[in-house]
């Protein structure tokens, strides 16, 4: 009994996020009988395709004790960027690559003010976030950038059936799974957001790290931005506004902590479609647009509340097998002394 306990326990704080998709999933099929349609799950997945990038950038950056509250207005910027590009050039690739660099850009200016000034990134992301967003406005004089021909096969598009923005969506899923899981840089991730002094102490470049880490982020919004506007057909210098906060819900409720050291790429698209999901099912059902920030909002503070409780329990478990193991030692060295 006691090992089928233990046994559950573990299932449940190891694919609990799984559960929850699974039973909401099958809550919104019931719920809707649209809700299960190809042409549903596809607009769906395609929908979620730029928050759930943002949201695999803003894991690395809080598991490495970091965030950025700049996305949405960086991704605003790089998209208008790559868009003026596109109608400057015609060329596709260049596009891209200039929505990427904008993006980079932004985040090594984040990295600086926070790694070598030493800023907190709540302040530093959130000065960047007015500045991006200015920049936006001012170089498109507060107008949208219409009539962008093919560039909208990007995010309108599909590739073998599949929606570009999803094929995108995919690789950039498993390059972030690969990143953290298997590789040197991300061990150094958990370590840092784990405990910064320890890493410095093990002889971890945390200087390196924490640019390394916005770094990869600017790569995934300058991506995202150009998604962004390809499948809204415009530049939008207003556009993407609160998306860093969709994406901060998916990387929270996917099991991201903002203490740091704890998350996973799995559990971020995880949280991602249970937001997802949530959205939609609330849109077929016809629910109000303020009743739907409502609920978005009581479900970031459950997961909140979640984190810090999962926290607390963790700390105690961990302090009573110290506790154990000192009253061990005590008892055997009192047995030494007697013989």
């Amino acid at each position: 009994m006691g090992a089928t306990l233990h046994i559950w326990q573990l299932i449940k704080r190891k694919y609990s996020i799984y559960l929850v998709l699974l039973v909401l999933f099958l809550i919104c099929t019931f719920a809707n009988p649209n809700f299960l349609s190809v042409t549903n799950l596809t607009n769906v997945s395609t929908q979620l395709a730029v928050t759930t990038i943002l949201a695999f950038g803003a894991t690395i950056l809080i598991i490495c004790g970091m965030l950025d509250l700049s996305a949405g207005s960086v991704l605003a910027l790089s998209g208008v960027f790559a868009v003026s590009a596109y109608k400057s050039t015609g060329s596709m690739l260049l596009a891209v690559f200039v929505g990427i660099l904008t993006g980079v850009v932004c985040n090594v200016i984040n990295a600086v003010m926070i790694s070598t000034f030493k800023a907190p990134p709540f302040i530093a992301t959130l000065a960047m976030m007015a500045m991006a967003r200015g920049v936006a406005l001012h170089y498109t004089k507060g107008q949208n950038i219409l009539q962008l021909g093919d560039f909208v096969v990007l995010g309108q598009g599909k590739l073998l059936g599949i929606p570009i923005p999803v094929i995108f969506l995919a690789a950039i899923g498993v390059l972030t799974w690969y990143l953290l899981s298997h590789t040197r840089f991300g061990r150094s991730v958990y370590a840092v957001g784990g405990n910064e002094e320890a890493a410095v102490a093990s002889g971890i470049n945390v200087h390196k790290i924490k640019y390394t880490a916005f770094i990869i982020n600017g790569i995934f919004v300058g991506i995202a931005g150009v998604l962004f506007m390809a499948r809204v057909n415009a530049g939008l210098p207003n556009g993407a506004v609160n998306y860093e906060f969709t994406a901060l819900t998916a990387a929270i409720i996917g099991g991201t902590s903002f203490s740091g050291g704890v998350g996973t790429a799995g559990g971020t698209l995880v949280g991602a479609f249970i937001v997802g999901f949530l959205d939609n099912i609330m849109n077929l059902s016809g629910v109000n647009s303020y009743m739907q920030q409502i609920i978005r909002g009581a479900i970031i503070a459950l997961a909140v509340i979640y984190d810090i409780q999962t926290k607390k329990r963790k700390t105690r478990s961990l302090l009573g097998r110290v506790e154990d193991n000192r009253q061990a030692i005590r008892q055997k060295q009192s047995k030494n002394t007697s013989v």
